[in-house]
This record gives structure tokens, sequence and C-alpha cells, in this order.
């Protein structure tokens, strides 16, 4: 999800789908790598759904059948489902959060609780089958709590058969009809959805405001609505000469009712979404040796904003090749890029974003949006646990892409986003990014936490490793773990097989505690300098010093547990232990000063006494 640069501004909702592909190609099928740890499993689920949607009292139903494959070494008592959209009710857990937390979202607030019975949101489970055994089963909230038939043996395959009926709630966070934009339907976490089973057990949390965590696996999604209703969603169109949207050549089979039925496949993914309006604008653009992109808009908006959706659309073009070269290949056949929702919001394959906005706001929340295909969607983190991973890695390489392709100054917004998570550090609101995505005290803190310090975790690696190594550690970890459920640990091994340096302190600094860091120059005696370290964690440190003579020279001087040095220029002197509180070393010549971390690549807290 996007958070511009300044707070608050957040990304992208929606979805859509290659309408053009008649079948799922062999090619768009991406393959699942070996696994990189010994023992390392994730579960697999096989959706088949039917849904009829009523446009008119925005109500829908459903038939699932899902094939759940227990991939764990665990015996399975039972299993949740997350039903998201009970979230919009008055009084449920996301209604009340909004309302007694000191900071709530602004798009939240208490409307929640103003809806009326024809507004909130619902998703209804009639009957549910294991292998054809009738399931007892309680709707707490937002999760379906399930007792199980008979256990799931590691191994087994089970089939669940499902009945379920829903309602659209007025659109107030990421899914919704009729949002302030006026697209009728985005439809996010709108289906029962099997929660996750890991390494850590059941992961069947409530939605009360942050995102999601989901299994891998393949879906086959048949949806019928209005036949003037334009449908985009995760996934390929099987059958566009059927419904005659979005395929320019062929015979188009008239409709012989006022209903279509859209059918879609998604293979290996871990969520599908759908957005329709019957006034989407729908054009594509081809990236070359790349997927097909897709842009569906409101034709009835102002021209000058529809003239930005077309200025967008080479840039998007841009934006994807970066990302392939950058981080690794993306691996689908399609991407889509939808109006809808409330700012944006990254789905399989696609996303979601307000439209009508500046061409430099509709180009930002792309960027960042776009980037979270391969944060999350493809190295598909816990967002509950572990945002940071997400939120402030997508930050990072959406401000980096931004500046390649607009040619604006990269370094200008990494100092900004540097200098908001020192305001976090000191406000004594900061919390470790240990905690739970909901559980922050205050929105603020975890916007800041996940956006910022998530992207000086990542910009402040490669100070410590080398801006060479970061990137190829980049690369190394989506290779390595894409198409996984990656955990923090992974990127920091990834960097220690890339640079060979010992970096497990780094991630237990910065992201396990709230240690901060803060050294300073303490004293300048002729060719003597004495630096001093005021903050908790500790760091290897790059600094210039000046000459009388006007010379300058940069040293570096490597941290000790480390067990090793980046790659540098500088003169190599000797290492820094961390529990000695000083450190002193013999310069060339006479110093006139010294500035420690002259580009600013490391998050001091205290820039002030850098420099003597």
């Amino acid at each position: 999800m996007k958070r511009f640069l300044a707070f608050f501004f957040i990304s992208v909702l929606f979805a859509c789908t290659s309408t053009k592909t008649v079948s799922v190609p062999s090619s768009a099928i991406p393959s699942v790598p070996s696994t990189q740890k010994p023992g390392y499993w994730q579960q697999h689920v096989d959706y088949t759904m039917e849904i009829d949607m009523d446009v008119n009292t925005y109500r829908y139903d459903g038939k699932q059948i899902l094939v759940y494959t227990n991939n764990s070494p665990d015996v399975l008592n039972r299993v949740y489902y997350h039903l998201y959209f009970n979230a919009f009710q008055p009084g449920s857990e996301m209604d009340v959060r909004s309302r007694t937390i000191a900071d709530p979202d602004g798009r939240v607030k208490d409307r929640i609780s103003k809806l009326s019975p024809d507004e909130i949101g619902y998703i209804k489970v009639s009957s549910l089958k294991q292998n054809g055994t009738v399931l007892k089963y309680e709707t707490v909230g937002t999760v379906l709590e399930v007792d199980l038939a008979k256990p799931i043996q590691p191994g087994e395959k089970v089939t669940f058969d499902m009945i379920f009926n829903a309602q659209v709630p007025v659109q107030i966070r990421r899914s919704g009809r009729n949002n302030k934009e006026g697209v009728v339907l985005s439809m996010a976490q709108w289906y029962p959805k099997l929660a996750e089973y890991d390494f850590e057990g059941w992961h069947a949390d409530p939605y009360i405001g942050r995102e999601f965590h989901g299994v891998w696996g393949n879906f086959d999604v048949k949806l019928t609505i209005d036949k003037n209703y334009v449908v985009g969603g995760t996934g390929y169109l099987q059958n566009p000469n059927t419904i005659g949207h979005g395929y320019e050549t062929g015979t188009v089979t008239p409709a012989q009712s006022d209903k279509l039925t859209w059918h879609f496949k998604a293979p290996n993914v871990h969520d599908f979404t759908w957005a329709a309006d019957p006034d989407f604008n729908h054009d594509t653009k081809q990236v070359p040796n790349g997927p097909l992109l897709h842009f569906l808009y409101k034709k009835t908006m102002p021209s000058d904003k529809l003239k930005n959706w077309k200025r967008l659309q080479p840039k998007a073009v841009e934006l994807m090749q970066f990302y392939s070269t950058n981080i690794g290949t993306y691996p689908y056949n399609q991407y889509s890029i939808i109006q809808g929702g409330d700012g944006g919001m990254e789905y399989a394959m696609c996303t979601l974003i307000l439209g009508e906005g500046s061409f430099d706001g509709l180009f930002g929340v792309t960027a960042h949006e776009m980037a979270h295909t391969w944060f999350q969607f493809l190295l598909a983190t816990n967002e509950a646990r572990h945002y940071w991973m997400d939120e402030g890695f997508t930050e990072y390489f959406g401000e980096l892409a931004g500046s390649h392709i607009l040619k604006t100054d990269f370094d200008m917004s990494r100092t900004k986003v540097f200098d908001t998570y020192a305001y976090l550090a000191k406000s004594g609101h900061e919390e470790p990014l240990t905690a739970h995505a909901d559980r922050h005290n205050l929105n603020k803190s975890y916007s800041i936490s996940a956006y910022y310090k998530g992207f000086v975790f990542l910009s402040q690696l490669g100070y410590v490793i080398g801006e060479d190594n970061l990137k190829q550690t980049i690369k190394k970890y989506f290779n390595d773990f894409k198409f996984k459920h990656p955990v923090p640990i992974d990127i920091i091994r990834s960097a220690e097989k890339v640079s060979g340096l010992e970096l497990d302190w780094y991630l237990i600094d910065f992201a396990q505690t709230t240690n901060t860091i803060d050294y300073g120059v303490k004293s300048v005696d002729g060719n003597t300098v004495t630096l001093e370290r005021i903050g908790l964690m500790p760091m290897p440190i790059d600094l210039t010093v000046t000459y009388t003579d006007g010379s300058t020279q940069d040293y570096y001087i490597p941290l000790q547990m480390m067990r090793g040095e980046k790659p540098t220029k500088a003169t190599i002197i000797k290492d820094w232990a961390w529990a000695y509180p000083t450190y002193s070393f013999t310069a060339a010549k006479t110093v006139k000063s010294v500035e420690i971390d002259p580009k600013y690549r490391m998050a001091d807290v205290n820039k002030l006494n850098n420099k003597m």
C-alpha cells in the first residue's frame, strides 16, 4: 500500500486482468523454485468459485470448492477462513479501533459505526463440507472457525465445499462500492479466504486495519454480472469471445441474457481481486519482452484526468522494465492498473488506484503499487508481522524507479525519509519493527515504521555492505524466495552470502529494538582524531578528514563484529569494537576538520555532532 513522503497519503487498491488471453499459456504459469532452506514447506490451495453478482442490491451468491494440500509436518484439527467484509459493520473491531485510537485513519474515523443495514459488508457461510461431510463452524468477527470432521494428515489433500452469500459495503477502506470517484465495485478481500498455516502456526488474524497473509495456489473464478459492466481481475480471461469485452478481433457470441459470465484463471498467486464498472475505458500497452499492461479507468473523468491516464501508460512500461531489471523478472503475462479504491493497494497481477489526482500523484502511486508486485506478491511476507519488508522495500524501490524515470533527485528523497525516521526515533513513540501491525499505539508511528524505517533498513544496508553488494543481494533474495513466504532473516542471509560479512547484529538492533545510531566527533588534536559512540546501535563508520593544507582523505572504520569490510576506496583503518565508547586514530597530516558519514547514508539520529 502506498504512503507518499508526506504522511498518510496512502496508496493503491485494485486489480485487473488480461482480457485478450483465451487460455492460460504454459509460459504464463510461473514455476515454484526449489526450496532454498532445508525443511522449508508451505501450504497449497486450489480455489474454484462461481459468483453471481446483483449490481442493484450489491449482493452476491457464491459457491467455492477449495482443495487444500497440507504440506506441513503437522496434523491439522481445525482450519480458519477470513471473512474480511465483516469488518465493515458497526461494532466490529475495525470500527471500534478506529473510534478509540488517538489518531484514526482519516478515511475510516467513525464512518463504519454509521452504516445502515443495506450499507454494511458481510460474508455469510450457509454450508461447508469436508470431503462431503457437513462441518460445524462459527463466525467470530472476521474469522470463520471450523471444526474438522477428520484431522488433515501431513501430505493429505482435502476438499472443502462451501456455499456463501455476501454484501458489498459502502467503500470505506480498500474494498467496497461506489467510491468517491464513482467506481461501482472494488472487490478486494471479498471471498472466504483460507488462513495461512506455516512454521509459526495459524495466522487467523482479525481484520482490524492492516494488511494480509495468504496461501499460495491457483484460482479458477467464474463471475456472472450485468452485461454492460467491464470487469478486470487477477488472472487471465478465458472467454473473451463469449463476453465480447476487451477483445478486438474474432467472433463474438451475442449475449442471450442480461448477464455475462467472465471466466478467469490465475496460476500460482495468493489472492484474487476484481473490479467492475459500466464506464471503464480499457487500454493496453505491451512491455517489450514482458507482460501486456492493462489500464481500466472511468471515461467520465474530466479531460485533463483522462490525459493523465494516457500519459501514464508509457511510464508504466518503464516501471515494469526497471523492476524486472533491478529486482527480478516479472513472471506473469499480464499486469493491470485500475481506477478504484481509497488511495492505492496492491493485489495479485494488478493494482487499484485513485485516478483523478495530478499526474505526479498518479505516477507515484503506480510506481509504489507496481513495486509491491515484487515485495509482497512475489516475495510474500506476512504483512501483519513483517510489514516493513513489504512497505519499506516497496517505498525504496518506488522512489528509486521514479527518480530514474522522471529524472528526480533520489538522494533528496532519501534524506527526507531518513529525517522522518529520526523524528520518530526521538519522539518517544517508536516501537520495534517486531510489533504487530495492528498493535502500534499510533497510526503515525506504524506508518513511519513501515514505510520509512523499512526504507532506511534497505538503504542503510547498502551503506553497511556496499551499494553493489546491495544490488546483488536484492536479486539473490528474489531468486531464492520468490513464490514463498520470506522472513526478515532471509534478506539478511542473502546479504551475508553476497558480501561475506556477518550481519545478524544489523537485523537485531535495527528491526528488533528501538536502539538508535548516534556517533560523534569527540575531539581533534593535531593529527589525532577521537570519535565517540553515543547511541546503542553499532555501525561501521565512513568519515572524511580535511587537512590544514586543504586536502581531504576518506577513512573507513570497520565494525569488528562484521568480521570484514565492505568494498571501499577509502583508507581502511583498525576495527572498532562496539563495547568501546570511544575510538582514536592518527591521521596522515594535521587535521582541520572531520565529518562522519558525509554522504548521509547512515541513520544517525543526531547529525549535529558528526562534524568538528
